[in-house]
């Protein structure tokens, strides 16, 4: 450093300048990096349907002394994507099933926004029969999806040259029929019993809302993208500077002790003569 500084007087403001300018274009290219017109985002528009629930068909097996009650819910299929099944008011050790010949993926912690370790896409299964023990409770709950794939559910992202391709193709990810789409509730309890269980069924169908350009606050991701560059910056350049202004300091007490050797050498001089 004490050699560049000596070759060049002018080094500590070339640094300098180079730095504000590498500062002000790595910021605004992060920035354009950050926003690109091709990129589209949609919103889907929820239809929540809370089924009316008939009675159910009841058989009892002598044989195993259990008792099954059984309803049938003809559910919309269009874009459907979520099932919600509730089944309360229920004996000990009840079992309580949801059924589809398409298949419903499914996983006891489906809707549970506590474990934040389980995922649909890796851990739900697609099954045409989910099936869950009441054990002890008295109400339990039933979670299922028609496909594991997000894009058809709440929002998404889309590339396209211009919003008109990239509505068609929204529109193409979100579009989906269920067939078949009706959906057969089991309920097996123990014993010969007269009362039903308590059921409520809750189907979601999303459509096609609306769509936009993503885009993000300029002046906010402008800071965040100069804060980041001035921060990988001060990391290489102040340990340099520290180099320099200590070496610039140690220079210049090398440079009192010259000073002051060479007067004492000076006084002894005249002190001989």
């Amino acid at each position: 450093m004490k050699k560049a500084l000596a070759q060049n007087p002018n080094l500590l403001r070339t640094l300098l300048g180079l730095s504000v300018t590498l500062i002000v274009l790595l910021s605004y290219a992060v920035y354009g990096a950050t926003v690109s017109p091709s990129y589209y985002i949609y919103d889907t528009e929820t239809n929540q349907t809370n089924h009316e629930i008939i009675e159910p068909t009841r058989i009892y097996q002598e044989s195993t002394n259990t008792t099954t009650w059984s309803w049938d819910v003809a559910a919309n299929g269009s874009n459907l994507t979520w099932i919600h099944l509730t089944a309360s008011q229920l004996s000990t050790d009840s079992k309580v099933r949801l059924i589809n010949a398409a298949g419903l993926y499914s996983h006891r912690l489906l809707g549970i926004e506590t474990d934040q370790s389980f995922s649909c896409a890796e851990d739900c299964q697609k099954n045409t029969t989910h099936e869950v023990d009441s054990d002890d409770r008295d109400e339990v709950e039933i979670h299922a999806l028609t496909s594991r794939d997000p894009a058809r559910r709440n929002n998404g992202t889309v590339y396209g040259e211009n919003i008109e391709s990239a509505t068609i193709k929204a529109k193409e990810l979100i579009e989906y029929n269920h067939v078949p789409s009706v959906l057969r509730i089991e309920v097996i309890e123990k014993g010969d019993r007269q009362t039903s269980p308590n059921i409520n069924l809750v189907t979601v169908n999303e459509e096609f809302g609306t769509i936009e350009v993503f885009s993000v606050d300029a002046a906010t991701e402008f800071l965040w993208a100069l804060a980041a560059v001035v921060g990988c910056f001060s990391m290489v350049l102040i340990p340099s500077f520290t180099v320099y202004f200590a070496a610039r300091a140690k220079e210049k007490k090398d440079q009192l002790k010259l000073e002051q050797s060479e007067q004492d050498v000076s006084k002894s001089i005249s002190s001989d003569e």
